[in-house]
């Protein structure tokens, strides 16, 4: 299975928010959607927890490059 992007997660999380706002949504789905929700955000957060690591890193190296 492909990895979404962190953009397609973003998506997804907003579409889901959207869908959670409807008043003819049972409590069912929404406690779904919630669940949903909240694996989307939690693995779009994990990407970005990544990337920050990496930009570290390269940081990193660079500035012991520039010494």
């Amino acid at each position: 299975m492909k990895q979404r992007t962190f953009e397609e997660q973003l998506a997804e999380s907003k579409a889901i928010l959207e869908k959670l706002m409807d008043p003819e949504m049972t409590l069912e789905e929404s406690v779904k959607l919630y669940e949903k929700g909240l694996e989307t955000i939690q693995s779009a957060q994990k990407m970005l927890e990544e990337a920050k690591l990496k930009v570290e890193t390269i940081e990193k190296s660079q500035s012991g490059a520039a010494s």
